[in-house]
């Protein structure tokens, strides 16, 4: 059977026209769960459900458990379910998935077989396991992949969040929010909640969110990158300080650091050339991360290109550093924020 997208799986499980064999998985955790929980409440009925509906953790359950279930005939009621979370393909040999095969291409018309990643990634390209996994689902059932939403999505999901709940969130505090947490549902969601609760039946304001909204390490950088620029030097050693204090990984920290830069950099290459900041997302990796590159519009333009391409250089000998072990890392970093701060303020009055 094709992939079928998410709407054909709501429409089937509100008119209860269940397949045999569903497989949800994808980048997006939070709606794989969504859906597993709706999918398996509604096909497993609401009568018997102790006999009618097996859950099964699928890194710890042989394929063998899992099909005796599957056989098993349901107790006084149409169909019975049987949920099975987060299989493990890559540490599946070639008997076991020769047993998922078989497994799969004879499901009896009264069950309904879930097999969910939900806390768990698959990888098709790194690992031949996983595809050959997938491509089974996809043959016997009915396979649903929820990747990350855009922008545009996020946005729209978040401002009918806030409405649902009574309060008023304007999309361009909503892209404010995505901005603050990320792009996973799950945090934006939980945020929103706190959010809503906070002022009731009220609006979500710019200022609440950067009162309230807990940042994510790519917002808390960012902060670290303005402070750079701005000249604030006390500024940039207290996020970096904070940053280190929480754990957060040196390398990681230099890598969104030195996305920021390019940011700018790729936005006022765009600009000089005639075209919109938001140009060079046709050609690097901004899905869902849009704002970045509205948000660089506003600062590229007040350096000089020399600026940003010894910025660059200055971050690309401090990756190297962090990554040959030379000094304390906690010192290469400092060194680093030194010479972006003398370089901000050499481009500032040039």
């Amino acid at each position: 059977m094709p992939e079928i997208t998410e709407a054909e799986l709501k429409k089937q499980i509100d008119q209860s026209n269940f397949a045999n064999l569903y497989f949800l998985y994808g980048e997006e955790k939070y709606l794989v769960s969504h859906y597993t929980e709706r999918l398996a409440g509604k096909a497993s009925g609401r009568q018997f459900t102790d006999f009618n509906f097996q859950k099964f953790e699928g890194d710890e359950t042989g394929v063998d458990r899992i099909a005796e279930a599957v056989q098993a005939l349901p107790f006084f009621a149409e169909r019975k379910c049987v949920l099975v979370t987060d299989p493990d393909a890559d540490a599946m040999k070639t008997a076991e998935m020769e047993k998922w095969k078989e497994l799969v291409s004879s499901l009896p018309e009264t069950t309904v077989l879930i097999v969910a990643l939900i806390n768990r990634d698959s990888d098709e390209k790194k690992g031949k396991n996983w595809k050959k996994f997938i491509d089974l689902m996809k043959k016997d059932g009915n396979a649903v992949r929820f990747g990350r939403r855009t922008g545009a999505q996020l946005q729209k999901l978040l401002c009918s969040g806030a409405q649902k709940r009574g309060c008023q969130l304007s999309s361009r505090n909503a892209d404010r929010l995505v901005g603050f947490c990320g792009a996973d549902l799950t945090t934006l969601l939980n945020e929103l909640e706190k959010l809503c609760s906070y002022v009731k039946q009220g609006e979500i304001t710019a200022q609440l969110i950067d009162r309230l909204a807990v940042k994510n390490l790519e917002a808390r950088v960012f902060d670290l990158s303005k402070a750079v620029l701005s000249g604030s030097g006390d500024r940039a050693y207290s996020i970096l300080d904070i940053l280190l204090e929480q754990g957060e990984e040196p390398v990681a920290i230099l890598a969104v650091l030195s996305s920021a830069y390019l940011d700018l950099y790729r936005v006022r290459a765009a600009i000089q050339s005639g075209l919109s900041a938001t140009e060079p997302a046709k050609y690097f990796d901004y899905a869902r991360k849009e704002f970045r590159l509205r948000n660089a519009e506003k600062d590229s333009a007040r350096y000089p290109d020399g600026m940003y391409r010894e910025s660059l250089k200055e971050l690309l000998s401090a990756d190297m550093d962090l990554k040959s072990s030379r000094g304390s890392r906690r010192t290469v970093l400092e060194k680093l924020i030194a010479r972006l701060l003398i370089l901000a303020e050499r481009g500032n009055t040039a």
